[in-house]
């Protein structure tokens, strides 16, 4: 039904584009043995850039049907969006489906359900691929399923289920089976944990594809779930395969907005509002990432220093309590605490305790902008202003 020559063109062009990106980090094919497929099934896997290296470390996983020709894309993307922040380093896994793909994803004529080697492909990934995985590599709890057209229906089928296993769904034109629409709506409707959803469509796309689509959208934006977070775009100039390329890093993105650094926007409305304690503000934040993604992230410089900034802005000098013993805990051995405590007792009235405190940090590691020299002189104003 789907002519694949142009997607495979478009696999070569976006494997030219992200290809030094991808060799960068580590990818391998490995081969499964499937109980419930009575045969083996090739997987590509795409390892964070410093997995080997942090042993304690735990990671999302996203796995990507099609991948034949998907699996590169959203590994390049991943890795580069991680590389700044913007989203945690996870593990990508591909699927081959080259030749079998309508095999893989057949459903009833009935129910339009899986079966055949439909419900036996689901239950391959469900059931095997994902407990092998949590076997073999240090993995968090929080997964992402991508596919496109036929793949894209398809993940859709795990939403069903009582208790999903995947939280994330990005679904790229999908070919949508009946009823898929009102089941997915009413899923979403009465989801009780946290779950992303992505949809996507472009001005080319393929016709019977893009109407379908279109009243997907119609039913999902109504819904009211503030435990759903959904993203529709529709691509103008696009076809059905260039989409691809402009959806993954959007919907990928978007599915880790709380991860990303402080923003300008954030910084300007949220954080310079006197009614707000910066100090809770960043707490909350990396407790919202450890609870939504499994994952505990260190505080990351930028966000101490939006907090910084704010506090100086604000002249709310009491959340610097708070933030230097956060800095501490997070930046041990380096001059990040002893900076903001000797702020703190600078500016509630201590400003020999806090002399004493910029001149501790001789022999402290450096750390953005606050350096030996920085901190002596700093010791130094205040030595000149008071005298002492």
């Amino acid at each position: 039904r789907i002519n694949t020559t142009p997607m495979k063109r478009l696999s070569f062009l976006l494997l030219a584009i992200l290809l030094p990106i991808v060799c960068n980090s580590q990818i391998k094919k490995e081969t499964l043995s499937s109980q419930k497929l009575g045969e083996t099934r090739e997987i590509k896997i795409q390892l964070p850039r410093n997995y080997e290296e942090n042993k304690d470390k735990r990671y999302p996983v996203v796995v990507v049907l099609d991948g034949d020709y998907l699996l590169e894309p959203v590994a390049g993307m991943v890795d580069y969006y991680s590389y700044w922040e913007d989203i945690p380093e996870m593990i990508v896994v591909g699927i081959n489906q080259d030749g079998i793909r309508t095999d893989d994803t057949s459903y009833s004529e009935n129910s339009f359900l899986p079966e055949g080697k439909g419900a036996k492909f689901f239950e391959f990934i469900g059931m095997e691929l994902l407990a092998q995985l949590d076997q073999k590599y240090r993995t968090a709890n929080f997964r992402i399923i991508v596919g496109h057209d036929f793949t894209a229906n398809f993940i859709n089928y795990y939403l069903l289920k009582q208790t999903p296993v995947f939280q994330g769904y990005i679904n790229l034109s999908p070919d949508l089976a009946p009823e898929m629409a009102n089941r997915i709506t009413e899923a979403l409707k009465t989801a009780e944990t946290k779950k992303w959803f992505y949809l996507a469509t472009a001005s080319d796309d393929i016709p019977a594809l893009k109407t379908d689509i279109m009243s997907f959208d119609n039913q999902l934006k109504n819904i009211e779930n503030d435990k759903v977070s959904y993203k529709f775009q529709d691509f103008n100039d696009e076809t059905h395969y260039s989409l691809v390329g402009k959806a993954i890093p959007s919907a990928i993105s978007s599915m880790f907005e709380i991860y990303r650094p402080i923003s300008t926007k954030d910084y300007n409305e949220i954080l310079l509002q006197t009614s707000v304690s910066p100090t809770e503000y960043l707490a909350d934040k990396y407790n919202s990432i450890e609870e939504l993604y499994g994952i505990k992230r260190k505080i990351s410089i930028n966000d101490f220093m939006a907090i910084y900034k704010a506090i100086e802005k604000t002249r709310n000098w009491e959340a610097y309590k708070e933030l230097y013993k956060m800095a501490f805990d997070h930046y041990p051995g380096t001059m990040l605490g002893t900076f903001f405590e000797a702020r703190y007792e600078e500016e509630t009235g201590n400003p020999k305790k806090a002399m004493r405190i910029y001149q501790n940090a001789y022999g402290q590691k450096k750390i953005a902008f606050i350096d030996t020299d920085f901190m002596l002189e700093k010791a130094d104003a205040i030595k000149k202003d008071f005298g002492y």
